[in-house]
């Protein structure tokens, strides 16, 4: 008999907590479907929050892209030159990537101090009936004409993603390819006529306006023969690496 009393009370338990339950919800339906939408609402954050980071992410991975590519893009990786000059600031991206010998002997120039106090020593338009052909060269003279002494000249070294684009950085040299030193010019202008025959090694990023500016001051004939010589010196007052 106690066997079956225990067995009876034990079925008749069940469907009384069960109900106790529904009850308890029936009676609390406010409360139980504000934990629902708490818990729709965080569920929705997070994938919202999930969703912004990946995006975020991709944005990144774009920029970067962008910023490793050619053209006027800065690659993040290639140092920057600033060229402090008497008419101004003038910043300039080394193409390490793409010429590393030619960059590699312009930054040996600049961490001996080489050009500190020389000067932009020719102003030129190269094609006469062309007015936007200009380049501005330096990295040679002293003010009163002296010449200063350079290491050893380096081989000519071309990229065909190197070009000479408006704001263009290249190796001046004389009529041996392998003859560049420390003189360099930049380009005010686009000169695809120079492409593949001297070493562009970099590009300007900030500083066209002082660029134009010294490409439109007067020259002279200076020395006796060194033609397109500014009138008013041009000073590279220093230059460094960022």
């Amino acid at each position: 008999m106690t066997s079956k009393m225990d067995t009876s009370d034990r079925k008749r338990s069940r469907p009384l907590t069960k109900k106790k339950k529904i009850d308890f919800f029936k009676k609390n339906k406010l409360a139980t479907g504000f934990v629902i939408l708490i818990i729709i609402f965080v569920s929705l954050a997070a994938i919202y929050f999930v969703y912004i980071e990946n995006n975020n992410k991709n944005e990144n991975n774009k920029d970067n892209q962008n910023n490793s590519s050619g053209g006027h893009g800065v690659n993040v990786t290639n140092p920057i030159a600033v060229i402090d000059t008497s008419k101004g600031i003038i910043k300039v991206e080394l193409y390490l990537d793409k010429t590393p010998n030619t960059v590699n002997n312009f930054i040996s120039y600049v961490n001996d101090g080489f050009y500190n106090g020389l000067v932009f020593h020719r102003v030129a338009n190269l094609i006469p009936d062309q007015p936007d052909t200009h380049i501005i060269q330096g990295g040679g003279f002293y003010p009163d004409g002296t010449q200063k002494t350079t290491k050893d000249p380096i081989d000519l070294e071309i990229n065909e993603d190197a070009r000479h684009v408006d704001g263009a950085i290249a190796m001046a040299r004389t009529s041996d390819p392998n003859s560049a030193t420390s003189q360099f010019y930049i380009c005010d202008g686009e000169h695809d006529f120079l492409n593949d025959n001297y070493a562009v090694f970099g590009v300007v990023i900030s500083g066209m306006d002082v660029v134009r500016s010294i490409s439109s001051v007067d020259t002279e004939t200076k020395f006796g023969y060194y033609e397109n010589w500014p009138v008013e010196d041009i000073i590279i007052n220093s230059i460094t690496i960022e």
